[in-house]
Protein backbone atom coordinates (compact mmCIF):
# COMPACT_ATOMS: atom_id res chain seq x y z
CA UNK A 1 0.00 0.00 0.00
CA UNK A 2 2.87 2.63 0.55
CA UNK A 3 3.62 2.40 -3.17
CA UNK A 4 0.04 4.21 -4.07
CA UNK A 5 1.23 7.22 -1.61
CA UNK A 6 2.45 9.00 -4.73
CA UNK A 7 1.34 12.59 -6.24
CA UNK A 8 -0.46 12.72 -9.53
CA UNK A 9 2.74 15.03 -10.39
CA UNK A 10 4.91 11.82 -10.15
CA UNK A 11 2.41 10.00 -11.89
CA UNK A 12 2.49 12.68 -14.59
CA UNK A 13 4.36 12.27 -18.34
CA UNK A 14 6.29 14.59 -18.91
CA UNK A 15 5.22 15.72 -22.32
CA UNK A 16 1.71 15.82 -22.32
CA UNK A 17 1.33 15.93 -17.84
CA UNK A 18 -0.92 13.65 -17.80
CA UNK A 19 -1.33 10.45 -15.69
CA UNK A 20 0.82 8.24 -18.30
CA UNK A 21 -1.08 5.84 -20.29
CA UNK A 22 0.84 2.92 -21.48
CA UNK A 23 4.09 4.07 -20.11
CA UNK A 24 7.51 2.91 -21.47
CA UNK A 25 10.80 3.44 -20.47
CA UNK A 26 13.82 4.73 -22.13
CA UNK A 27 17.41 3.34 -21.50
CA UNK A 28 18.18 7.18 -19.20
CA UNK A 29 15.53 5.74 -17.17
CA UNK A 30 12.97 8.21 -18.27
CA UNK A 31 9.73 7.18 -18.91
CA UNK A 32 6.52 8.43 -21.21
CA UNK A 33 3.20 7.77 -22.94
CA UNK A 34 4.05 5.36 -25.70
CA UNK A 35 2.02 7.66 -27.63
CA UNK A 36 3.65 11.09 -26.60
CA UNK A 37 6.92 9.65 -27.32
CA UNK A 38 6.36 8.35 -30.67
CA UNK A 39 4.91 11.51 -31.44
CA UNK A 40 7.88 13.17 -30.44
CA UNK A 41 10.30 11.55 -32.60
CA UNK A 42 8.27 12.46 -35.18
CA UNK A 43 8.12 16.09 -34.73
CA UNK A 44 12.37 16.07 -33.98
CA UNK A 45 13.04 13.15 -36.55
CA UNK A 46 15.42 11.69 -33.66
CA UNK A 47 15.48 8.86 -31.27
CA UNK A 48 16.22 11.44 -28.56
CA UNK A 49 14.55 11.16 -24.69
CA UNK A 50 12.34 14.37 -24.65
CA UNK A 51 13.92 15.37 -21.15
CA UNK A 52 17.80 14.73 -21.02
CA UNK A 53 18.01 14.58 -24.67
CA UNK A 54 19.95 11.25 -24.67
CA UNK A 55 19.86 9.09 -27.98
CA UNK A 56 17.84 5.53 -27.54
CA UNK A 57 18.59 2.23 -29.35
CA UNK A 58 15.89 0.97 -29.41
CA UNK A 59 12.73 2.01 -31.81
CA UNK A 60 10.06 0.09 -29.97
CA UNK A 61 11.40 0.61 -25.95
CA UNK A 62 10.27 -1.79 -23.27
CA UNK A 63 6.78 -1.25 -21.03
CA UNK A 64 7.68 0.08 -17.51
CA UNK A 65 5.02 -2.53 -16.07
CA UNK A 66 5.45 -1.20 -12.55
CA UNK A 67 4.78 2.20 -13.67
CA UNK A 68 1.52 1.11 -14.95
CA UNK A 69 0.14 -0.66 -12.77
CA UNK A 70 0.58 2.04 -10.14
CA UNK A 71 -0.77 4.49 -12.56
CA UNK A 72 -3.78 1.83 -12.87
CA UNK A 73 -4.32 1.62 -9.10
CA UNK A 74 -4.19 5.66 -8.16
CA UNK A 75 -6.82 6.32 -11.25
CA UNK A 76 -8.50 3.21 -9.42
CA UNK A 77 -8.58 4.84 -5.54
CA UNK A 78 -9.41 8.49 -7.13
CA UNK A 79 -12.48 6.72 -8.32
CA UNK A 80 -13.47 5.16 -5.41
CA UNK A 81 -12.84 8.40 -3.31
CA UNK A 82 -15.01 10.23 -5.59
CA UNK A 83 -17.80 7.87 -5.39
CA UNK A 84 -17.51 7.88 -1.66
CA UNK A 85 -17.41 11.46 -1.50
CA UNK A 86 -20.74 11.50 -3.34
CA UNK A 87 -22.70 8.96 -0.69
CA UNK A 88 -21.22 9.63 2.52
CA UNK A 89 -21.40 12.42 4.63
CA UNK A 90 -18.49 14.75 4.74
CA UNK A 91 -19.35 15.72 8.66
CA UNK A 92 -20.19 12.57 10.27
CA UNK A 93 -18.85 9.44 7.74
CA UNK A 94 -22.43 8.12 7.13
CA UNK A 95 -24.13 7.13 4.24
CA UNK A 96 -26.43 9.85 2.75
CA UNK A 97 -30.20 8.94 2.81
CA UNK A 98 -32.27 12.17 3.41
CA UNK A 99 -32.89 15.68 1.55
CA UNK A 100 -33.13 18.86 3.57
CA UNK A 101 -36.13 20.60 1.42
CA UNK A 102 -35.65 24.00 3.24
CA UNK A 103 -31.53 24.19 2.72
CA UNK A 104 -32.14 21.69 -0.54
CA UNK A 105 -29.25 19.47 0.65
CA UNK A 106 -28.33 15.47 1.24
CA UNK A 107 -28.25 14.52 4.86
CA UNK A 108 -27.45 11.55 6.91
CA UNK A 109 -29.19 10.52 10.02
CA UNK A 110 -27.04 12.10 12.26
CA UNK A 111 -27.38 15.77 10.18
CA UNK A 112 -31.02 15.30 10.69
CA UNK A 113 -31.01 15.32 14.12
CA UNK A 114 -28.66 17.88 14.52
CA UNK A 115 -29.43 21.89 15.93
CA UNK A 116 -28.73 23.12 12.24
CA UNK A 117 -31.94 21.58 10.89
CA UNK A 118 -34.07 21.61 13.28
CA UNK A 119 -37.81 22.01 12.43
CA UNK A 120 -37.02 21.52 8.72
CA UNK A 121 -38.39 19.06 6.70
CA UNK A 122 -36.62 16.11 5.00
CA UNK A 123 -37.84 13.66 2.27
CA UNK A 124 -36.15 9.91 1.40
CA UNK A 125 -33.25 10.82 -1.37
CA UNK A 126 -35.98 8.70 -3.63
CA UNK A 127 -38.68 10.88 -3.33
CA UNK A 128 -37.01 14.19 -3.29
CA UNK A 129 -35.20 12.77 -6.74
CA UNK A 130 -39.02 11.92 -8.14
CA UNK A 131 -40.68 15.21 -6.65
CA UNK A 132 -37.50 17.15 -8.30
CA UNK A 133 -37.28 15.62 -11.95
CA UNK A 134 -40.61 15.96 -12.16
CA UNK A 135 -40.39 19.61 -11.54
CA UNK A 136 -37.51 19.58 -13.75
CA UNK A 137 -39.09 17.77 -16.96
CA UNK A 138 -42.39 20.08 -16.38
CA UNK A 139 -39.51 22.71 -16.98
CA UNK A 140 -37.86 20.98 -19.35
CA UNK A 141 -40.93 20.45 -21.65
CA UNK A 142 -41.44 24.76 -20.90
CA UNK A 143 -38.07 24.80 -22.70
CA UNK A 144 -38.81 22.68 -25.27
CA UNK A 145 -42.20 24.55 -26.04
CA UNK A 146 -39.71 27.59 -26.41
CA UNK A 147 -37.52 26.29 -28.82
CA UNK A 148 -40.04 25.04 -31.17
CA UNK A 149 -41.62 28.75 -30.60
CA UNK A 150 -38.33 29.67 -31.66
CA UNK A 151 -38.03 27.74 -34.45
CA UNK A 152 -41.06 28.54 -35.61
CA UNK A 153 -39.91 32.05 -35.50
CA UNK A 154 -37.35 31.58 -36.86
CA UNK A 155 -39.21 29.73 -40.07
CA UNK A 156 -41.26 33.41 -39.98
CA UNK A 157 -38.26 35.34 -39.97
CA UNK A 158 -36.86 33.15 -42.83
CA UNK A 159 -40.63 33.89 -44.74
CA UNK A 160 -40.26 37.57 -43.92
CA UNK A 161 -36.76 37.85 -45.45
CA UNK A 162 -38.02 36.08 -48.54
CA UNK A 163 -41.54 38.27 -48.73
CA UNK A 164 -39.13 41.65 -47.91
CA UNK A 165 -37.08 40.50 -51.49
CA UNK A 166 -40.14 40.10 -53.59
CA UNK A 167 -41.84 43.15 -52.00
CA UNK A 168 -38.49 45.00 -53.63
CA UNK A 169 -38.61 43.93 -56.55
CA UNK A 170 -41.86 44.32 -56.97
CA UNK A 171 -41.92 47.78 -55.24
CA UNK A 172 -39.16 48.88 -57.96
CA UNK A 173 -40.99 47.78 -60.49
CA UNK A 174 -43.56 49.53 -59.86
CA UNK A 175 -41.61 53.07 -59.05
CA UNK A 176 -39.88 52.56 -62.45
CA UNK A 177 -43.47 52.62 -64.17
CA UNK A 178 -44.54 55.39 -62.04
CA UNK A 179 -41.65 57.34 -63.40
CA UNK A 180 -41.57 56.50 -66.65
CA UNK A 181 -45.73 57.96 -66.61
CA UNK A 182 -43.97 61.04 -65.50
CA UNK A 183 -41.57 61.28 -67.79
CA UNK A 184 -43.65 60.09 -70.29
CA UNK A 185 -45.61 63.56 -69.83
CA UNK A 186 -42.83 65.53 -69.20
CA UNK A 187 -41.63 64.26 -72.83
CA UNK A 188 -45.47 64.89 -74.14
CA UNK A 189 -45.27 68.51 -72.71
CA UNK A 190 -42.20 69.09 -73.93
CA UNK A 191 -42.92 68.05 -77.66
CA UNK A 192 -46.50 69.49 -77.12
CA UNK A 193 -44.45 73.17 -75.95
CA UNK A 194 -41.70 72.90 -78.35
CA UNK A 195 -44.50 72.02 -81.27
CA UNK A 196 -46.54 75.49 -80.06
CA UNK A 197 -43.12 77.15 -80.55
CA UNK A 198 -42.13 75.86 -84.40
CA UNK A 199 -45.91 76.69 -85.12
CA UNK A 200 -45.44 80.41 -83.85
CA UNK A 201 -42.11 80.30 -85.47
CA UNK A 202 -43.66 79.39 -89.31
CA UNK A 203 -46.87 81.82 -88.57
CA UNK A 204 -44.28 84.56 -87.89
CA UNK A 205 -42.02 83.60 -90.66
CA UNK A 206 -45.09 83.70 -93.60
CA UNK A 207 -45.90 86.81 -91.90
CA UNK A 208 -42.29 88.49 -93.16
CA UNK A 209 -42.59 86.46 -96.21
CA UNK A 210 -45.72 88.44 -96.74
CA UNK A 211 -44.07 91.63 -95.56
CA UNK A 212 -41.05 90.83 -97.57
CA UNK A 213 -42.88 90.68 -100.91
CA UNK A 214 -44.55 93.58 -100.68
CA UNK A 215 -41.64 95.61 -99.70
CA UNK A 216 -39.81 94.50 -102.96
CA UNK A 217 -43.33 95.31 -105.00
CA UNK A 218 -42.92 98.83 -103.33
CA UNK A 219 -38.59 98.99 -104.39
CA UNK A 220 -39.55 97.48 -107.59
CA UNK A 221 -42.06 100.28 -108.53
CA UNK A 222 -39.76 103.14 -107.24
CA UNK A 223 -36.38 101.98 -109.27
CA UNK A 224 -38.74 101.30 -112.21
CA UNK A 225 -40.06 105.00 -112.03
CA UNK A 226 -36.51 106.70 -110.96
CA UNK A 227 -35.35 104.73 -114.30
CA UNK A 228 -38.05 106.56 -116.65
CA UNK A 229 -37.33 109.71 -114.98
CA UNK A 230 -33.89 109.51 -115.17
CA UNK A 231 -34.37 108.88 -118.97
CA UNK A 232 -37.10 112.16 -119.75
CA UNK A 233 -34.57 113.82 -118.41
CA UNK A 234 -31.87 113.19 -120.68
CA UNK A 235 -34.66 113.95 -123.42
CA UNK A 236 -34.38 116.79 -125.80
CA UNK A 237 -35.97 119.54 -124.38
CA UNK A 238 -39.17 119.52 -126.31
CA UNK A 239 -39.97 115.97 -125.28
CA UNK A 240 -38.80 116.87 -121.56
CA UNK A 241 -41.67 119.84 -120.88
CA UNK A 242 -43.92 117.86 -122.79
CA UNK A 243 -43.60 114.88 -119.97
CA UNK A 244 -42.90 117.18 -117.56
CA UNK A 245 -46.22 117.22 -115.64
CA UNK A 246 -46.53 113.63 -115.74
CA UNK A 247 -43.27 113.17 -114.64
CA UNK A 248 -43.32 115.51 -111.79
CA UNK A 249 -47.03 113.76 -110.46
CA UNK A 250 -45.58 110.24 -110.55
CA UNK A 251 -42.06 111.93 -108.37
CA UNK A 252 -44.45 113.35 -106.01
CA UNK A 253 -46.77 110.39 -105.20
CA UNK A 254 -46.38 109.97 -101.65
CA UNK A 255 -45.57 106.43 -100.00
CA UNK A 256 -45.26 105.91 -96.49
CA UNK A 257 -41.91 104.95 -95.31
CA UNK A 258 -41.80 100.56 -94.60
CA UNK A 259 -42.12 100.06 -90.72
CA UNK A 260 -41.19 97.08 -88.90
CA UNK A 261 -44.03 94.83 -87.81
CA UNK A 262 -45.37 94.79 -84.67
CA UNK A 263 -44.90 90.84 -82.92
CA UNK A 264 -42.61 89.80 -85.42
CA UNK A 265 -40.00 88.37 -82.94
CA UNK A 266 -41.01 84.86 -81.39
CA UNK A 267 -42.91 85.30 -77.64
CA UNK A 268 -40.10 84.08 -75.88
CA UNK A 269 -42.31 84.49 -72.05
CA UNK A 270 -44.79 82.55 -73.46
CA UNK A 271 -42.45 79.58 -73.43
CA UNK A 272 -40.10 79.88 -70.78
CA UNK A 273 -42.03 82.25 -68.32
CA UNK A 274 -42.48 79.91 -65.13
CA UNK A 275 -42.16 76.83 -66.90
CA UNK A 276 -41.02 74.34 -64.04
CA UNK A 277 -44.09 75.45 -62.15
CA UNK A 278 -46.65 75.79 -65.29
CA UNK A 279 -45.18 71.94 -65.81
CA UNK A 280 -45.56 70.70 -61.76
CA UNK A 281 -48.90 72.28 -61.93
CA UNK A 282 -50.53 70.82 -65.09
CA UNK A 283 -48.92 66.81 -64.15
CA UNK A 284 -50.41 67.81 -60.15
CA UNK A 285 -53.97 68.20 -62.20
CA UNK A 286 -53.14 65.25 -64.51
CA UNK A 287 -52.68 63.33 -61.71
CA UNK A 288 -55.07 61.81 -59.50
CA UNK A 289 -53.92 62.41 -55.93
CA UNK A 290 -55.33 59.32 -53.50
CA UNK A 291 -56.09 60.33 -50.05
CA UNK A 292 -56.48 56.41 -48.47
CA UNK A 293 -53.92 54.98 -49.23
CA UNK A 294 -53.66 51.13 -48.31
CA UNK A 295 -51.04 49.09 -46.31
CA UNK A 296 -50.51 45.65 -48.06
CA UNK A 297 -48.66 44.76 -44.46
CA UNK A 298 -51.76 44.50 -42.69
CA UNK A 299 -53.61 43.28 -45.41
CA UNK A 300 -55.75 40.01 -45.18
CA UNK A 301 -54.28 36.87 -46.58
CA UNK A 302 -57.18 36.81 -48.62
CA UNK A 303 -57.13 40.29 -49.88
CA UNK A 304 -55.46 41.37 -53.18
CA UNK A 305 -54.21 45.32 -54.11
CA UNK A 306 -53.55 46.87 -56.88
CA UNK A 307 -50.86 48.13 -58.43
CA UNK A 308 -51.37 51.77 -57.13
CA UNK A 309 -52.34 50.38 -53.47
CA UNK A 310 -55.85 52.34 -53.84
CA UNK A 311 -58.11 49.50 -54.18
CA UNK A 312 -58.37 45.78 -53.47
CA UNK A 313 -60.54 42.75 -54.40
CA UNK A 314 -61.43 39.46 -52.24
CA UNK A 315 -59.41 36.72 -53.80
CA UNK A 316 -61.77 33.87 -52.01
CA UNK A 317 -57.90 32.22 -51.50
CA UNK A 318 -55.20 33.02 -48.72
CA UNK A 319 -52.09 34.03 -50.09
CA UNK A 320 -48.51 32.91 -48.59
CA UNK A 321 -47.37 36.32 -46.73
CA UNK A 322 -45.57 36.68 -43.54
CA UNK A 323 -48.28 36.56 -40.06
CA UNK A 324 -46.29 40.56 -39.09
CA UNK A 325 -47.75 42.61 -35.75
CA UNK A 326 -49.35 44.55 -37.80
CA UNK A 327 -51.46 41.92 -40.22
CA UNK A 328 -55.14 41.93 -39.42
CA UNK A 329 -56.94 38.58 -39.94
CA UNK A 330 -60.12 40.36 -42.11
CA UNK A 331 -58.81 44.03 -42.45
CA UNK A 332 -57.06 46.39 -44.06
CA UNK A 333 -54.83 49.46 -42.44
CA UNK A 334 -54.38 52.72 -44.67
CA UNK A 335 -51.28 54.64 -44.15
CA UNK A 336 -49.68 58.42 -44.93
CA UNK A 337 -46.82 59.80 -44.58
CA UNK A 338 -48.26 61.65 -41.49
CA UNK A 339 -50.49 59.03 -39.58
CA UNK A 340 -48.97 55.54 -39.14
CA UNK A 341 -51.50 55.31 -35.90
CA UNK A 342 -54.96 55.46 -36.97
CA UNK A 343 -56.59 52.99 -39.39
CA UNK A 344 -59.15 52.38 -42.37
CA UNK A 345 -60.83 48.98 -41.49
CA UNK A 346 -62.56 47.07 -43.90
CA UNK A 347 -64.08 44.18 -42.25
CA UNK A 348 -65.71 41.32 -44.00
CA UNK A 349 -69.21 41.23 -42.20
CA UNK A 350 -70.42 38.25 -44.26
CA UNK A 351 -69.25 35.39 -46.21
CA UNK A 352 -70.96 36.96 -49.49
CA UNK A 353 -67.20 39.10 -49.70
CA UNK A 354 -69.50 42.29 -48.29
CA UNK A 355 -67.53 44.85 -46.65
CA UNK A 356 -68.18 47.80 -43.89
CA UNK A 357 -65.85 50.90 -44.20
CA UNK A 358 -64.81 52.20 -40.57
CA UNK A 359 -62.00 53.14 -38.40
CA UNK A 360 -59.68 51.82 -35.90
CA UNK A 361 -57.08 53.82 -33.54
CA UNK A 362 -54.04 51.73 -32.06
CA UNK A 363 -52.19 53.41 -28.99
CA UNK A 364 -50.52 56.87 -29.45
CA UNK A 365 -53.17 57.93 -32.65
CA UNK A 366 -52.80 60.59 -34.64
CA UNK A 367 -55.14 62.72 -36.88
CA UNK A 368 -56.85 60.32 -40.00
CA UNK A 369 -58.29 61.36 -43.00
CA UNK A 370 -61.57 60.19 -42.04
CA UNK A 371 -60.83 61.48 -38.36
CA UNK A 372 -64.41 63.32 -37.32
CA UNK A 373 -62.63 65.32 -34.54
CA UNK A 374 -59.84 67.54 -34.59
CA UNK A 375 -56.60 66.52 -33.49
CA UNK A 376 -56.06 68.13 -29.67
CA UNK A 377 -52.58 69.65 -29.32
CA UNK A 378 -51.40 71.02 -26.07
CA UNK A 379 -48.13 73.13 -26.85
CA UNK A 380 -47.32 76.56 -27.87
CA UNK A 381 -47.45 77.73 -31.62
CA UNK A 382 -45.18 80.65 -32.89
CA UNK A 383 -48.99 81.99 -34.21
CA UNK A 384 -52.84 80.83 -33.89
CA UNK A 385 -56.03 82.00 -33.78
CA UNK A 386 -58.89 80.45 -31.83
CA UNK A 387 -62.68 80.72 -31.78
CA UNK A 388 -65.64 78.86 -30.54
CA UNK A 389 -66.68 78.33 -34.40
CA UNK A 390 -67.41 74.17 -35.54
CA UNK A 391 -64.42 73.16 -37.13
CA UNK A 392 -66.16 72.66 -40.56
CA UNK A 393 -66.82 76.10 -41.00
CA UNK A 394 -63.50 77.13 -39.98
CA UNK A 395 -61.95 74.81 -42.92
CA UNK A 396 -64.58 76.82 -44.92
CA UNK A 397 -63.73 80.33 -44.17
CA UNK A 398 -59.69 79.66 -44.28
CA UNK A 399 -60.37 78.43 -47.98
CA UNK A 400 -62.23 81.31 -48.45
CA UNK A 401 -59.47 83.53 -47.23
CA UNK A 402 -56.91 81.61 -49.04
CA UNK A 403 -58.66 81.80 -52.45
CA UNK A 404 -59.29 85.82 -52.14
CA UNK A 405 -54.87 85.81 -51.78
CA UNK A 406 -54.80 83.97 -55.07
CA UNK A 407 -52.79 81.22 -52.54
CA UNK A 408 -53.31 77.47 -53.76
CA UNK A 409 -53.95 74.79 -51.44
CA UNK A 410 -54.45 71.23 -51.24
CA UNK A 411 -56.60 68.89 -48.35
CA UNK A 412 -54.03 66.39 -46.86
CA UNK A 413 -55.92 65.16 -44.27
CA UNK A 414 -59.64 66.57 -42.95
CA UNK A 415 -58.77 69.87 -41.24
CA UNK A 416 -55.40 70.00 -42.83
CA UNK A 417 -54.35 72.11 -45.67
CA UNK A 418 -50.98 72.51 -47.43
CA UNK A 419 -50.45 76.15 -49.20
CA UNK A 420 -48.79 77.57 -51.46
CA UNK A 421 -48.00 81.44 -52.57
CA UNK A 422 -45.59 83.69 -54.60
CA UNK A 423 -43.30 82.61 -57.71
CA UNK A 424 -41.76 79.35 -57.20
CA UNK A 425 -38.77 80.96 -59.15
CA UNK A 426 -38.95 83.82 -56.82
CA UNK A 427 -37.57 84.53 -53.08
CA UNK A 428 -40.84 85.07 -52.10
CA UNK A 429 -42.53 81.46 -52.87
CA UNK A 430 -43.05 79.84 -49.30
CA UNK A 431 -45.60 76.97 -48.34
CA UNK A 432 -47.00 76.27 -45.06
CA UNK A 433 -49.64 74.20 -43.41
CA UNK A 434 -52.77 75.07 -41.64
CA UNK A 435 -54.25 72.81 -39.59
CA UNK A 436 -58.17 73.35 -37.56
CA UNK A 437 -56.84 71.60 -34.10
CA UNK A 438 -58.61 71.49 -30.82
CA UNK A 439 -57.36 73.66 -27.75
CA UNK A 440 -58.47 71.43 -24.88
CA UNK A 441 -57.76 73.73 -22.24
CA UNK A 442 -59.45 76.75 -23.52
CA UNK A 443 -62.33 74.84 -24.90
CA UNK A 444 -62.13 76.46 -28.20
CA UNK A 445 -60.55 74.87 -31.74
CA UNK A 446 -57.66 76.75 -33.25
CA UNK A 447 -55.64 77.35 -36.63
CA UNK A 448 -52.29 76.42 -36.58
CA UNK A 449 -49.94 78.03 -38.87
CA UNK A 450 -46.63 75.93 -39.47
CA UNK A 451 -43.90 76.91 -42.56
CA UNK A 452 -42.79 73.95 -44.85
CA UNK A 453 -40.72 75.79 -46.79
CA UNK A 454 -39.82 79.73 -48.00
CA UNK A 455 -38.24 82.01 -46.25
CA UNK A 456 -39.11 83.43 -42.48
CA UNK A 457 -40.37 86.52 -43.67
CA UNK A 458 -42.18 85.57 -46.51
CA UNK A 459 -43.97 82.81 -44.15
CA UNK A 460 -44.92 85.55 -41.65
CA UNK A 461 -46.48 88.16 -44.27
CA UNK A 462 -48.65 85.66 -45.43
CA UNK A 463 -49.22 83.68 -42.34
CA UNK A 464 -50.21 87.21 -40.11
CA UNK A 465 -51.82 88.19 -43.80
CA UNK A 466 -54.65 85.35 -43.14
CA UNK A 467 -54.53 85.53 -39.91
CA UNK A 468 -55.53 88.90 -39.88
CA UNK A 469 -58.30 88.68 -42.53
CA UNK A 470 -60.03 85.41 -40.95
CA UNK A 471 -63.20 85.85 -40.34
CA UNK A 472 -64.22 83.78 -37.17
CA UNK A 473 -66.81 84.33 -34.74
CA UNK A 474 -66.02 85.17 -31.14
CA UNK A 475 -62.00 84.94 -32.67
CA UNK A 476 -59.16 86.53 -30.84
CA UNK A 477 -55.80 86.69 -31.91
CA UNK A 478 -52.99 84.66 -29.62
CA UNK A 479 -48.87 84.81 -29.91
CA UNK A 480 -47.01 82.89 -28.10
CA UNK A 481 -43.28 82.46 -28.47
CA UNK A 482 -42.04 79.89 -30.49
Amino acid sequence: MASLNVSAEELSCPVCCEIFKDPVVLSCSHSFCKECLQQFWGIKETQGCPVCRRRSSKCDPPCNRVLKNLCESFLERNERRSSASEEICSLHSEKLKLFCLEDKQLLCLVCRDSQKHENHKFRPISEAVSTYKEELNIALKSLQEKLECYKNIKGEFEKTVQHMKSQVEHTECQIKQQFEKLHQFLRDEEEATITALREEEEQKKQMMKEKLEEINRHISALSHTIKNTEEMMKANDISFLKEFPVSMERVQISQPDPQTPSGALIHVPRYLNNLPFRVSKKMQDSFQNSHVILDPNAASPDLVLSDDITSLRCSGNDQQLPDNPERFDRSMLHSTEKTEKTSICLEDNNKDSSFSLGSRTRPSTTMSLLTDKPHSLRFSWSMKTTSSMEPGKMMKEIRKVLDANSCEYELRERYVLLCMAGNPAHDDFVQWEMEVCKLPRLSLNGVRFKRISGTSIAFKNIASKIANELNLTCACMLTAAS
